[in-house]
């Protein structure tokens, strides 16, 4: 009966967080078009500023009190499942849910208009709904076998770690207990203490650890190792065997469109985007991603294009042109503050560029860039001096983005998303302080990801069409991950690469890198 309405062309649909309803309906067979979302249209109005939950909108926008799940379900281990819902109870709650996302509908539609958020909602947020429905359903392969082998591996390093933290330490202790290792540390070895929290416990979180390994004591040095292994092996290896489909042996994460500041998506039940690919651990967990047989995972990643991107919004003229000529970026820029010839720029130099260049988007300090490089604050601080004077087009754009943050309590990507920056007026210092930062860096990172979402967009047109088999599987950051068959390569990669290379038009070109393997490290 509803099959007609569903699939009618002319009928708009009008729902609350889509992405959930369509994944359900595609599973049989049904395509629904056209809609809209209130979550979305919520979303490109306020990021940033609140939640787009429909209860905590309909108080905000309507002022009612919406009947929640528990009111109908129950909670904990007496929570009834929707089917055990007495047919009255269950048609008030549905009833509600229908009434005000047509209500929020009503409201926020004539928002959009207002605010000149029509085009970043029905060019971009509102078309990606279906490609990211369709990247869900495509979930990514994985080797249980791989995943297995290394948890083993790890608990037994674990194990081997246990042993030499309790001999260092002198006696066995509770590893994962911050307070036990704080009473080791700053009591029965009398380093010294910093801050200790509230609650009066030592705080022993990574940059106390990192410290205290910096000044020669192996034993922090051992506990942070410990650490990182046991997250990796929880989170990463037995999250992961958890997580995959018995149906279909992949994993599907989803990805939420409307729970950051700045556009990005993110991942859950599992995060994809976390997992570390700059140590060796990391990527062993990568391999555990494969490909099927006769097939490869292909990733298309943008190459620096937060740099480029501020190249682009700053005009900064000597990065515009290092950029257009296809220089090495962070050689060129280490030529530049180092006052030195561009064949004379040595990997040291090269490598406190980068950092410096990387480090500027997101504000960083003189003793930040310092503990980042090894070096005194005060090289630091001569450092990041000489890189606003040779590009004081950077110092500009910042002050002028954390300027309009104060004024507008927002700044602005290139295609129009508003980051809202709550705490640029804030009277403690470390919460403006992280606002400031924002407002420099938001409008780089929405601008980002808008030009992601874009290319996500019109690559699934093209794919939509494509008489072939390949299939966009995750969203990662900078970088898209396919799945297509080996014959299919030589010809779709070079037309996917330019989708992505000029889907926005910028003073800088926008460079793809492409990598392809039987798994996900050896694509990468």
């Amino acid at each position: 009966m509803l099959m007609p309405l569903l699939t009618h062309d002319g009928i708009l649909k009008i729902g609350h967080n889509l992405k959930y309803d369509l994944g359900i309906l595609q599973k049989y067979g049904l395509t629904i078009t056209p809609f809209d979302d209130t979550l979305l249209m919520s979303y490109c109005l306020d990021a940033g500023k609140h939640g787009h939950g429909l209860d905590e909108l309909a108080l905000r926008h309507l002022q009612h009190k919406t009947i929640s799940f528990e009111e109908v379900a129950g909670s904990g281990k007496n929570q009834k499942t929707f089917d055990q819902v007495p047919v009255a109870q269950a048609t008030a709650y549905a009833a509600e849910d229908a009434d005000i996302t047509l209500r929020l509908y009503q409201v926020l539609s004539r928002r959009l208009h207002a605010d000149k958020k029509n085009q970043l909602y029905y060019q971009i947020e509102r078309p990606l709904v279906p490609v990211i429905v369709r990247m869900e359903a495509n979930g990514i392969g994985v080797d249980a076998g791989v995943l297995t082998k290394l948890g083993e591996e790890f608990t037994q390093r674990l194990a081997a770690l246990e042993s030499d933290i309790y001999q260092l330490a002198g006696r066995s202790f509770n590893i994962g207990s911050p307070k036990q290792l704080g009473e080791i540390l700053f009591e029965e070895w009398s380093l010294p203490a910093p801050k200790k929290t509230k609650t009066g416990a030592y705080v022993t979180d990574v940059d106390v650890l990192e410290a205290l390994a910096a000044q020669g004591h192996t034993l922090p040095a051992r506990v942070l190792e410990w650490r990182s292994l046991a997250k990796l092996k929880s989170t990463y290896i037995d999250g992961l065997l958890a997580a995959i489909n018995p149906d279909t042996g992949r994993i599907h994460t989803s990805f939420s469109l409307a729970t950051t500041s700045t556009g990005r998506l993110s991942s859950s039940d599992p995060n994809l985007q976390n997992i570390p690919i700059r140590t060796e651990d990391g990527r062993k967990i990568r391999q555990a991603f494969v490909a099927q047989a006769g097939m490869k995972l292909v990733s298309l990643d943008y190459s620096q294009i937060e740099l480029r991107l501020l190249a682009h919004m700053a005009q900064v003229e000597p990065l515009v042109k290092a950029f257009q000529q296809g220089q090495d970026i962070h050689r060129t820029t280490a030529a530049d503050i180092f006052a030195v010839p561009l064949d004379q720029v040595d990997g040291a130099k090269r490598r406190q560029a980068k950092a410096i260049n990387f480090g500027i988007i997101y504000g960083i300090s003189a003793f930040g860039l310092g503990q980042q490089l090894g070096i005194a604050n005060s090289q630091a601080a001569l450092i990041i001096k000489t890189y606003f004077e040779r590009y004081p087009g950077i110092q500009a754009y910042m002050e002028q983005s954390k300027d309009y943050a104060r004024k507008h309590g927002y700044v602005e990507t290139l295609l129009g998303r508003r980051c809202h920056t709550p705490g640029i007026h804030d009277k403690n210092p470390a919460i403006r302080g992280f606002a400031e930062r924002q407002a420099i860096n938001a409008p780089l990172q929405g601008s980002n990801a808008d030009i992601i979402k874009k290319a996500m967009i019109r690559i699934d047109d093209y794919l939509q069409t494509y008489s072939g088999s390949a299939r966009l599987l995750l969203q990662v950051h900078d970088e898209l991950v396919f799945e297509m068959p080996e014959q299919e390569i030589g010809s779709l990669v070079p037309v996917l690469k330019t989708i992505m290379e000029t889907v926005v038009n910028l003073s800088v070109p926008l460079v793809v890198g492409v990598g392809m393997g039987q798994n996900w490290d050896e694509a990468h």
